[in-house]
Parts: C-alpha cells; sequence; structure tokens
C-alpha cells in the first residue's frame, strides 16, 4: 500500500513507479527447469494432417530423466528453433510403416529433423562431444522420424548430431538433417569431369547435389523437375533442365549423342525407364557400365510405399538392389550403366558436420520452399504437412517454432 506522505497524496506517478518496484522486489522468478509443460504438436492417430495434427498447451517437456539410464548419455535437451519435414514423417502420420516406425503409444509429437539450442546434458556424456549446453545444434532423427515438434525436444547427440556454425540460420540448419549428409552421400562419388543427370533435381537432397556436383568439378549438370525454371536461377544454377510433364528427359536428343556419366535419381522409377528404353533399342542417355557409366539413388522403383513387417522392407529396398547391383555389374555392362543404391542415412555426424561447413563457407545454400517456414500452430503444420505429401516441394518444407 501507498500511503499518504505528511498529509499529502503522492502523485499517481510515483504511485506507480512504487508499485512496480514493490511487486519486483518480491517477485519470485521460475527457473525454466521448474516448467513441466509445453505447447507441441499432437498426432491423435493414423490418418490425414487436418484430422490428426493439433498444438496443445499442456504437453510434458521431455527430460534425461524419461530416458533409461544406461542410454542417458547419448542423449540432449535442446529448446528447439525448427524442424524440417521429410517423406518419412508423412509416411509415419499415414501409418504406412506403423509396426517399424510407428510410435509406441497415442498422442505423439511428430517431425525427426530439428535444430534448437542444448539446455541439458548428462554428466556422463561422452568427453569427444563437439558441442555444450548453450550451443546450438541441428539433429537427423533417430530410429524413427518423431518428437521434435515441441518446444523442447530430445535428441541422440552420439550418432548424427552436429554444432551449428554460428553464420547458419536454425531454419537452414534443420534442414540439413537428413537431406544433407544423404546429400554427401551421393557426393562423394562423384568424379571431376563428369556429366550429371539429376532426378527430383527440385527436392531436399537435390537441390544440395545441385550445388555440389560443382563443387566437386562436375563438367555438366542437368536437372529435371517440374519447375524447370527454378533448376536454372541462382543457387542451383544448373546447365540446362527439363520439366518432365512437359518432356520424356529420356528422349531428349542432344542427351542421347552426348551421354551422362551418371544418373543420380530421388525421384524413383528412373531405373525402370532405362530398361524399357533398352529392351526398345532405343539410344540411352548415360553411358554402359563398360564405359563408366553409373546409376545412383536413394529410392525404391515407386515414390510411395506401403510396409508392416521388416520383410516387406527387404523386399522393396534390399532385394531388387541387390539383383540389379550383380546384373548391371556382369550380364548387361554393355548396355546399362552400373546401379548402385547408395545408403543415405549415416548413423555418425561426420557427412553433416561436412554439409553444415559447405553452408557456412556459402559454398552451398540450404534451399526452403518459399510457401514456408511455417508458423508453429495447427494450421500452420497442417499446411506443411499437406506440402510435403504432395510431393511438389521446392527444397524443404520447415516449420519455424521459435526465434534464435
Amino acid at each position: 500500500l501507498v500511503q499518504k506522505n505528511n498529509n499529502e497524496h503522492i502523485s499517481h506517478e510515483r504511485r506507480s513507479c512504487y508499485l512496480r518496484c514493490f511487486l519486483q522486489s518480491n517477485m519470485v522468478i521460475q527457473p525454466a527447469t521448474a516448467m513441466t509443460t509445453m505447447k507441441a504438436c499432437q498426432g491423435s492417430g493414423y490418418g490425414a494432417p487436418e484430422d490428426m495434427l493439433k498444438v496443445e498447451t499442456s504437453v510434458k517437456i521431455p527430460s534425461l530423466a524419461d530416458i533409461p539410464k544406461r542410454q542417458r548419455k547419448d542423449w540432449a535437451i535442446i529448446k528447439v528453433h525448427a524442424v524440417a519435414l521429410a517423406p518419412g514423417d508423412c509416411r509415419v502420420l499415414g501409418g504406412k510403416t506403423a509396426p517399424l516406425q510407428g510410435p509406441p503409444s497415442f498422442p505423439y509429437t511428430p517431425g525427426g529433423d530439428v535444430c534448437g539450442t542444448i539446455t541439458e546434458l548428462d554428466s556422463d556424456a561422452p568427453a569427444d562431444l563437439p558441442f555444450k549446453i548453450g550451443e546450438r545444434v541441428c539433429a537427423m532423427f533417430h530410429e524413427a522420424p518423431r518428437g521434435a515438434l515441441g518446444e523442447y525436444a530430445a535428441v541422440h547427440v552420439s550418432s548424427v548430431c552436429s554444432k551449428v556454425p554460428d553464420n547458419v540460420r536454425s531454419v537452414g540448419a534443420a534442414s540439413l538433417g537428413s537431406s544433407g549428409p544423404a546429400a554427401i552421400a551421393l557426393f562423394d562419388r562423384i568424379k571431376e569431369g563428369d556429366r550429371v543427370l539429376i532426378l527430383g533435381a527440385g527436392g531436399g537432397v537435390g537441390s544440395l547435389l545441385c550445388q555440389l556436383d560443382r563443387i566437386k568439378g562436375a563438367s555438366f549438370v542437368a536437372g529435371v523437375s517440374s519447375d524447370s525454371d527454378r533448376l536454372t536461377e541462382k543457387p542451383l544454377a544448373v546447365d540446362a533442365a527439363v520439366d518432365y510433364t512437359k518432356r520424356d528427359p529420356f528422349d531428349k536428343e542432344v542427351w542421347q549423342s552426348k551421354k551422362f556419366d551418371v544418373i543420380i535419381d530421388l525421384a524413383s522409377g528412373g531405373w525402370l525407364k532405362l530398361l524399357e528404353k533398352s529392351k526398345s533399342g532405343k539410344e540411352s542417355i548415360v553411358k554402359t557400365a563398360k564405359e563408366g557409366g553409373r546409376y545412383l539413388t536413394l529410392c525404391p522403383d515407386e515414390s510411395t510405399f506401403e510396409a508392416h513387417t521388416w520383410w516387406a522392407i527387404l523386399k522393396i529396398f534390399l532385394f531388387p538392389a541387390l539383383w540389379r547391383a550383380m546384373y548391371s555389374r556382369l550380364t548387361t555392362r554393355g548396355r546399362l550403366p552400373k546401379y548402385t543404391y547408395a545408403i543415405g542415412l549415416p548413423s555418425k555426424r561426420t557427412d553433416l558436420d561436412r554439409i553444415l561447413q559447405f553452408v557456412s563457407d556459402d559454398q552451398v545454400v540450404p534451399c526452403i520452399d518459399s510457401r514456408g517456414p511455417f508458423p508453429f500452430t495447427t494450421e500452420g503444420i497442417v499446411a506443411a504437412f499437406k506440402l510435403q505429401e504432395s510431393r511438389h516441394v521446392k527444397g524443404k518444407v520447415v516449420i519455424c517454432v521459435a526465434d534464435e
């Protein structure tokens, strides 16, 4: 209470000032660790984004105490800045790989690739970790794309988790979580002087490869996408581009006369097209294995798939890849390029470190779809998932959770 002083009323301005001082001097500031709930996106079940996703405000904040003690040293808690979506996020939400990647219970927090600031590390964390509390990291999902779309998240620091350079924005860093290492895995297979064709050049991995192949010294880089104009503009700046909705790139005469050394298929189905052209006797656009031609992919034949057992996964990914790798090196060396299914999801941080360094050195620009970054609201997250589902993403779909 502010009372009269010397029988005079204290002015309204001074009364307000005294009241503020009183409140501030008696206020208890709660530390961040005392918080128990946060805002997070919740998936209530398997189904369409508009039916299953909603941002809730009373979700339990993850803690290292929730993790079994023997595993705790490999994890950290981060304050999330941005989350990038990938096809796996939509597969999990749609229940297409439910027994293998689905959440143990509902509701669950979706999202796998993330960038944020470390708030909690275990006292027994590995001594060689290249980051500490208070520093920004970006991480690829661990085991399954879940757990990132909240104000706080748990990340596996002993696998694909890297410190973010100061000059790299969180939105860009999040976009590199899984796309960056996948692009590096393909980048390492390109040789100086190669003529390279990238199918699906406008997506998350493709947008990086268009730039990385130049760093490797490729003599000619061409891209295929539904937005061919974007491919020829900076930062992608390919030498030639084809809109596959208007023309079949496998029938392009100038490419048949001057063949590619490498086809990188990020869109699915390219190998089947090569087989079709080979059987029909038409001229190929890529050199044969005998001539040094290579076909690299990260994708099965169908861009969308459903698998509920490990046997089904092997039939989609492993068996066709092994068979093609064998016959393209033995019986069809004079007709087809050498087939390689490149494993794009590493278990160590090395490749993520490398792509972050390229970005920090201004050699590569992370490409975020211009319709984002999407806001951290129910409407924003639903729109982001629907865009990812459409398979017409220009770069990466990113959701901005908090300011850096």
